[in-house]
């Protein structure tokens, strides 16, 4: 196996290698976009952003029998391009995503990003969604505490348990403003109050602390197409 495809991998469980690795083949993602497109892409093109997610979704479903990652990786990179030209054919006038997708228990990971690219996949043909504009908002929110927008496949609560537990911290900081603004201003969540009131293991909240953060941004925001993709975080807050 050649040493590129087994760092592959590796990244496919190691989201610091994925940053890395996604780093080190930008100009190989952007010779794929072109390759298709028969123009040179740059970063603030769309096509840059489809071919982004279709190399990370390369990442995440990549076997050694799938033969060379690279080959692999253009494959997913061309399909993902093609479905977004066709898309581009038509005018869309709402977002076709149905929110009930993200109320479901992905069985893994490959769920979970499945998710992802059909919501990126369905504002990339409309630039002037609601949708886009919210993600576009929350991304730059979300630098301030180190992490992005798609990053929160990756510590999205998948059982229904964990979801839960998630829920009551996020709702528990909703109801009190006092903490909700310190968490915008200090940016770090104030894990020993949450302890001391909430009934939820310190390990639940540092493992999925991203997710956390965000639902409260959006929860707390004005995020209305988004904040339906929580209705559950609401539903356990009125039990």
């Amino acid at each position: 196996m050649r040493e590129l495809d087994t760092l592959a991998i590796k990244a496919k469980s190691d989201q610091r290698i994925m940053e890395q690795f996604i780093e080190q083949n930008e100009f190989y993602i952007i010779k794929c976009a072109s390759k298709f497109t028969h123009r040179y892409i740059t970063k603030s093109d769309d096509e840059w952003s489809i071919a982004l997610l279709a190399f990370h979704q390369a990442v995440e479903s990549y076997v050694p029998e799938k033969g060379s990652f690279f080959s692999f990786a253009e494959l997913v990179i061309r399909r993902r391009l093609i479905d977004y030209g066709k898309g581009k054919e038509k005018f869309i006038s709402e977002i076709s995503v149905d929110p009930n997708i993200f109320d479901t228990e992905p069985e893994d990971e490959a769920d979970d990003l499945a998710i992802k690219l059909a919501l990126a996949d369905q504002i990339s043909k409309d630039n002037t969604s609601d949708m886009k504009t919210e993600i576009e908002d929350l991304n730059i929110r979300f630098q301030s505490y180190g992490f992005s927008f798609f990053d929160l496949t990756k510590s999205s609560p998948k059982a229904g348990k964990t979801k839960k537990s998630c829920a009551k911290v996020i709702n528990y900081i909703l109801r009190n403003p006092v903490l909700t603004k310190e968490l915008k201003e200090t940016k770090l969540l104030p894990l020993k109050v949450i302890e001391k009131n909430v009934q939820v293991p310190r390990k639940i909240i540092e493992r999925h602390r991203k997710y956390i953060i965000a639902a409260i941004e959006i929860l707390s925001g004005e995020y209305p197409h988004l904040a339906e993709y929580m209705q559950y975080i609401r539903e356990e807050n009125d039990e």
